[in-house]
């Protein structure tokens, strides 16, 4: 017989985990009307300012992959992110079809961009270094298999 406290703990994790999925779930549908750039913009633009801090270039290509659409897909996130001033495009200096994205201010914060990642940084300040890496760990585990539900 199943040791009721472990169950009763596992039942918990899992409510709280599918509650988590929930509130990701209205925020997505809350961004796509009502509060700015959608997540998948919101993550366009950590690529591209990360790939820029790290002196890479970025192509829309390599964004589309990053975040698993289609090319179709981040031209219109890009013509979006473009209009709002905060990237450009340049010619790519050794393939004459592509072009690199390249950001306009790289003086944002990416804070300013992505608030509610900012506020996570801060919850998980007061974690201690083995409980970060479990839960990272755990995420990642969930991620993994929500990427993999319905495929």
């Amino acid at each position: 017989m199943p040791d009721t406290e472990e169950s009763t703990r596992q039942e918990s994790v899992a409510r709280a985990t599918e509650r988590l999925r929930l509130a990701e779930s209205r925020l997505a549908r809350r961004r796509q009307t009502d509060c700015g750039p959608s997540e998948n913009a919101r993550a366009a633009m950590r690529f591209v300012y990360e790939r820029s801090d790290a002196d890479e270039d970025v192509t829309p290509t390599a964004i589309a992959e990053h975040l698993g659409v289609s090319t179709a897909a981040v031209t219109g996130i890009l013509d979006r992110l473009r209009a709002g001033g905060l990237v450009t495009f340049r010619a790519h200096p050794s393939d004459g079809r592509s072009k690199l994205v390249v950001p306009v201010d790289r003086s944002v914060d990416l804070d300013d961009i992505d608030p509610l990642t900012a506020k996570i940084r801060r919850l998980s300040a007061g974690l201690s270094e083995e409980a970060m890496v479990e839960i990272a760990g755990f995420l990642d585990a969930v991620a993994d298999e929500v990427d993999q539900e319905c495929v």
